[in-house]
């Protein structure tokens, strides 16, 4: 397998399957492929049907099989930037939903809950996030510009609400209230912000589509 990321804003994953090899992504996800790549539908049993049903993801998987060398392509479903992250066995990933694009390999998903449950009801990224373990390379979709960090053990790094899209399996989650009275009422922040703590690397997206659309309903006239 060989694969491109082409586009700016808007870009699309291309991957060049060879005779045999597979690709798998969520249902629907496919933009377009060559006639030598055939599609087959799974849920793959009710577990793991019932674990993307309770992170919002699509209960189906695609797999797509080339049955001689084709290309298959994913385009991006917001401006944004598309990041190919390898998982190995020393190294899973843990994932927002709606960062997920596509895997190639052996890869295993399960739906990670955070260790804290305040990360999760108040730390925006979701108290159910999904891990991937395996060998292989999992695709992706991040909204806005990628920045990545290596965090080193003891060290952790605050952000605002939303804007986590991966972190290595070997990072920690929480939340942790602003300080301050002035701060919380005229800071613009929110009450609480994102905690990730080291060791490991992280992606952060730079314009997270729950944001954007939260500042672009201020310029969308009310109702009568």
């Amino acid at each position: 397998m060989e694969y491109r990321i082409v586009g700016d804003n808007l870009p699309v994953l291309l991957l060049q399957l060879h005779a045999g090899e597979k690709v798998t992504c969520e249902a629907g996800a496919m933009s377009w492929m060559d006639d030598e790549i055939e599609m087959q539908t799974e849920g793959g049993g009710l577990g793991k049907m019932f674990g993307r049903l309770m992170t919002s993801e699509n209960m189906f998987m695609n797999h797509y099989v080339a049955r001689q060398d084709g290309e298959i392509a994913f385009a991006s479903h917001f401006p944004g930037t598309i990041r190919a992250v390898e998982v190995t066995p020393q190294r899973s990933i843990v994932i927002q939903k709606g960062s997920y694009l596509a895997h190639f390999g052996n890869i295993e998903t399960k739906v990670f809950f955070q260790k804290k449950a305040g990360a999760g009801f108040f730390g925006g990224e979701g108290f159910l996030m999904r891990q991937y373990s395996g060998q292989g390379i999992v695709f992706l979709e991040i909204d806005g510009s990628a920045i990545e960090y290596d965090i080193p053990a003891g060290d952790r790094k605050i952000i605002d609400t939303g804007y986590v899209a991966m972190m290595d399996a070997t990072c920690t989650m929480d939340v942790v209230t602003i300080k301050g009275a002035k701060n919380i009422l005229l800071g613009g922040e929110g009450l609480f912000n994102t905690v990730v703590s080291g060791p490991g690397h992280i992606i952060l997206q730079s314009m997270p589509i729950a944001q954007t659309a939260m500042m672009l309903s201020r310029f969308i006239p009310s109702g009568s």
